[in-house]
């Protein structure tokens, strides 16, 4: 993975973070800024597993990478909100 390569996966991952929030149904109770580190990291995972099972980089959008990055995004989502909704307690 190259510098570029880097770069470009953290943008993506921006993006990526918030569609999986978006495909959640429900609310998450966890802030914006852990979605968007959520899907940067999603993003770089499934950048080096599409590498590692053979995704040839090529002009244009590819579909594996770019459903493994959310998928990532969303497992990583679901997670955080679980741990993270449980360690915050709602005053009334």
């Amino acid at each position: 993975m190259t510098i570029t390569g880097i770069f470009s996966a953290i943008i993506i991952g921006l993006v990526i973070g918030a569609i999986a929030r978006l495909l959640i149904p429900g609310r998450q109770n966890i802030p914006i800024w852990l979605t968007i580190v959520i899907g940067i990291i999603a993003a770089l995972i499934g950048t080096a597993i599409a590498g590692a099972i053979g995704v040839v980089p090529s002009r244009g959008i590819h579909w594996l990478e770019l459903l493994l990055q959310i998928v990532l995004a969303i497992i990583g989502v679901l997670l955080a909100s679980s741990v993270y909704g449980k360690g915050r307690s709602k005053v009334t």
